[in-house]
């Protein structure tokens, strides 16, 4: 038992150490920071909300606010305006939204994990995985139910998500960011090359097409039903994810020396990266590059932690692949182009300059 005067001690240096705790809460810094972060994440909202009204307005028919609005919140399905929005239009940018969030929020998981500034569901080759297995149910099984077909997209996103960690890990060294990048490169080509093999050899050039370009035209209520549910869970689980990536990106021994079980938590993280890629190659292709920018941009704006770069993260992402729908039917009008076309725009060079510095810092 402790004496009377060492328990006397331990008061006073509680006493004196619990106002500096509220000194440093009540610190302007750290208050500026919070209010910056409140501010940051009511901009992001904001700006998602009037970029989906944007895109339920334009198109080939430009649709006032007031109609919109009344198709939105008081549906008459006897109105051609309001089937035009409610039918086609508004599965798809609600749809585009969520895609965007889940492919956000898939990259910053990855890049988090692995440490890899490179990392993103299409450049590690996991979309090609899920891709590849759309080709073969086409080919195969072409009367395959949505729900089944989301089962099979995750499943060739694991296979292609093992293949290329086995490939990364076996070489001397063990696994490193370059490596990965390469084993996913790789692994995405040889995918790849399968996947347009089976297409050539079935006759599924066109029915495939949608899936090689990405985009959400093809999106209905009763996709948007099953995919949109299980997409925003799994992103909201990410986030209870989110502090112990935070310690990982901050190394392993790090993590370790604060109790940290790096295999499960790995585990966990790439299972959810295979569930959000694998879901949204099911509804929209394979559309790269969104994890790859959408995490640097909210790592600069935010910091580091990872608490906070997951939900910006999945704003943003939503922000961009709806910006990038309606510049894909804006561009050509009657004609739209693939989605996937107008993120390349912002991806590639993005890439080439994060490969560049990468390089250099070898």
């Amino acid at each position: 038992m402790q004496s009377k005067d060492s328990m006397d001690k331990h008061t006073a240096l509680t006493e004196r150490a619990v106002p500096e705790v509220v000194v440093i809460a009540a610190h302007p810094v750290f208050r500026a920071g919070r209010i910056r972060q409140v501010l940051l994440f009511t901009a992001s909202a904001v700006l998602l909300a009037l970029v989906i009204f944007a895109a339920i307005s334009l198109g080939a028919k430009d649709l006032t606010v007031s109609t919109v609005w009344s198709a939105v919140f008081h549906y008459d399905r006897s109105l051609m305006t309001h089937q035009i929005i409610h039918e086609l239009r508004l599965p798809r940018v609600l749809g585009a939204a969520v895609i965007g969030a889940a492919l956000a929020v898939a990259g910053s998981l990855i890049q988090g994990i692995t440490r890899n500034p490179l990392g993103d569901t299409g450049v590690l080759g996991i979309n090609a995985g899920a891709m590849f297995v759309v080709a073969v149910s086409f080919a195969f099984f072409p009367d395959l139910p949505y729900g089944t077909l989301i089962v099979l997209s995750f499943l060739g996103a694991l296979m292609s998500t093992l293949l290329v960690f086995g490939l990364g890990a076996s070489a001397p060294g063990g696994l490193t960011p370059m490596r990965l990048t390469v084993s996913g490169a790789v692994t995405a080509a040889l995918l790849g090359s399968m996947t347009s093999g089976i297409a050539i050899y079935f006759d599924l050039s066109q029915d495939l097409a949608f899936w090689y370009a990405g985009g959400v035209a093809g999106i209905k209520w009763s996709q948007l039903e099953i995919l949109a549910p299980i997409l925003l869970i799994v992103i909201a689980w990410s986030m209870g994810l989110a502090r112990s990536i935070s310690l990982i990106s901050m190394g392993d021994e790090v993590a370790l020396n604060l109790g940290l079980n790096l295999r499960r938590i790995r585990l966990l993280g790439l299972l959810t990266v295979v569930v959000l890629a694998g879901l949204s190659v099911s509804a929209a292709g394979a559309i790269g590059f969104v994890g790859l920018v959408i995490p640097h941009i909210a790592r600069k704006l935010i910091g580091v932690d990872y608490r906070q770069i997951v939900p910006l993260s999945a704003l943003l992402g939503a922000v961009l692949l709806v910006l990038a729908d309606l510049g894909a039917r804006m561009a050509n009008p009657p004609e739209e182009l693939a989605i996937g076309i107008m993120v390349s725009f912002i991806g590639v060079p993005f890439f080439l300059f994060l490969a560049r510095k990468e390089r250099r810092d070898l």
